[in-house]
């Protein structure tokens, strides 16, 4: 597996890990905390993405997210992120991106590197998401990477 196919495999997981919680959200009461964790990873990813094609910001970076807010933003952004991964190449993957972070300081960085900062990021919050389901009585979506890897939830490459 080369570079590239692993960031594409990385972003599979990603994709399927937040539809996973979704999922899980659905089908039980979901505390607010979690709402605003789900909210906050598709506002970061898309504000990632919007900063590697050079756009504004289209959304807040803590959205006021209903959970069906939630389920047609999700849909929105995997649309356009599956466009951008497609044309993705491995020389794009050292492709410097100038901006500007929400403190409004001027920053650069690799889209390697940004792309590994999105999938830990998210990873992250929906640790915090399953922490607050199991805190409110709930089960939580279970999205360990290994566990997508061994059921087949993530496509060959």
């Amino acid at each position: 597996m080369n570079l590239l196919q692993y960031y594409h495999r990385l972003w599979d997981y990603d994709q399927w890990a937040n539809q996973e919680v979704l999922a899980g959200c659905q089908q039980a009461a979901t505390p607010p905390r979690a709402l605003k964790l789900l909210a906050h990873i598709i506002a970061a990813e898309m504000l990632w993405l919007n900063r590697m094609q050079n756009e504004p910001q289209k959304l807040a970076v803590w959205p006021a997210f209903s959970l069906a807010d939630c389920e047609k933003h999700l849909a929105m952004a995997e649309l356009q992120w599956q466009a951008f991964m497609r044309a993705l190449t491995e020389a794009e993957l050292g492709r410097e991106v100038n901006y500007k972070n929400t403190k409004g300081e001027n920053w650069r960085g690799q889209v390697a590197d940004i792309l590994t900062h999105v999938f830990m990021h998210a990873a992250y919050h929906r640790g915090q998401i399953a922490t607050a389901m199991r805190d409110a009585g709930g089960v939580p979506a279970y999205t360990d990477f290994i566990h997508a890897a061994r059921t087949g939830a993530l496509p060959a490459r």
